[in-house]
């Protein structure tokens, strides 16, 4: 999912954010010929992501950094360990410290908090997955972050998946006017996913042979009554509502997929810190 050609465009535009004209404490306190020693520690437990973006932002500053990793992304990482050693130029440790926690800071806390939804659903089959509710051009790097974590992924734009939501049904004058105007024109590769408020829209939704059911804010009731009514003829997805507290009560009614933007947006960054 993260190229090294798309990680080293987007560390690239990071730093020149970060760095601007140049980083005035650092190039007056450290002369190029200094070196410095440190360590990537983890001060909580958590899933550990984001190695090769971390390593890619010194690699940018100066070739002449070097990073020895203890942990590899999606390994489990607890509170005091050492996940890095990392030495070289003072100027350009100091210089890409904070774009560098920012991005694995970032990564592990949300793969860390994906890990603990897909725990909570057990034995159930159901898959936790994301949302497009991300950060406006950080989207590749949460996804692989759910990914990391365990979960499965939603689409990942406008034109992977054609998705019929509420408004579209109202715009289009009814749910099976939305699926047959779509059917003429998408190619036969992509998948028509329909949201549904209530059991007569699914059943509207079965008839017109749409491939993935999403039930909206339904109560766990009419879940089981929906998983029941579409008995397999259409991916079942659930949403709304969805929390560590709730999770699991809706993967036991029986659906195939649980899609919350809380394991993105909500995911509270890794207490990761660069000692010396």
């Amino acid at each position: 999912m993260l190229n090294k050609f798309f990680i080293e465009e987007h560390v690239k535009n990071a730093l020149q954010e970060d760095i601007g004209f140049g980083d005035i404490t650092t190039d007056y306190l450290t002369d190029e010929e200094d070196r410095m020693s440190c360590e990537l520690n983890t001060r909580v437990d958590g899933i550990f992501c984001g190695k090769n973006v971390f390593e890619s932002v010194f690699k940018i500053l100066s070739p002449d950094v070097n990073i020895k990793f203890y942990f590899n992304d999606g390994d489990e990482i607890k509170k005091g360990d050492k996940i890095a050693d990392i030495e070289g130029p003072a100027r350009y440790i100091l210089m890409g410290e904070r774009t560098a926690l920012n991005y694995v800071q970032r990564m592990s806390g949300i793969a860390t908090e994906t890990n603990k939804y897909q725990k909570a659903i057990g034995e159930y089959k159901a898959k936790i997955v994301d949302t497009r509710k991300t950060t406006p051009c950080f989207r590749a790097f949460e996804k692989y972050s759910v990914k990391i974590g365990g979960g499965s992924l939603h689409r990942f734009n406008l034109a992977d998946c054609a998705m019929i939501k509420d408004n579209h049904i109202k715009f289009s004058g009814s749910l099976t006017k939305a699926v047959e105007r779509l059917k003429k024109h998408i190619s036969h590769a992509h998948k028509i996913e329909v949201e549904c408020d209530n059991i007569e829209q699914v059943k509207e939704a079965l008839a017109c042979g749409v491939d993935i059911i999403m039930l909206d804010n339904m109560t766990l009731e009419q879940m089981r009554e929906c998983v029941k009514l579409i008995d397999n003829k259409a991916v079942v997805e659930a949403s709304g509502n969805v929390n560590l507290s709730t999770v699991r009560d809706i993967a036991s009614t029986g659906v195939d997929i649980i899609s919350s933007s809380a394991i993105v947006a909500k995911a509270p960054t890794l207490d990761l810190g660069l000692d010396m």
